[in-house]
């Protein structure tokens, strides 16, 4: 059964950082496209990054300069180094493919920022 688990969420003051990871079993992401999403509490889940296959990045404008999304297939894994964390990064953090019209997600990782 294909699983995802993302880790290394945490509580941060402003201004440092944290790497999450997205691993995955049962399934390779080298042949997917990998993006990250969060949601904070009480609100949507909102996209902020994303991964291409060849590994070409794209970002959500307010985290662009700050995050910075990875691949690494050989350990199947995908990451979001966040750094100049603010209070409004805080929420929980999740990983997605989509895989023949089928969505997976994570259970999610949650993120802190205190001011």
């Amino acid at each position: 059964q294909v699983q995802l688990v993302e880790s290394g969420g945490g509580l941060v003051q402003a201004g440092g950082s944290l790497r999450l990871s997205c691993t995955a079993s049962a399934i390779s992401l080298s042949t997917y496209t990998i993006d990250w999403y969060r949601q904070p509490l009480g609100k949507q889940r909102e996209y902020i990054a994303r991964i291409s296959i060849e590994g070409f990045p794209n970002y959500k404008n307010s985290v662009k300069g700050r995050f910075t999304i990875s691949r690494d297939n050989a350990n199947n894994t995908a990451y979001l180094q966040m750094d100049n964390l603010k209070p409004e990064d805080t929420a929980v953090y999740f990983c997605n493919f989509w895989k023949s019209g089928e969505s997976y997600w994570g259970r999610g990782s949650q993120v802190t920022v205190s001011s």
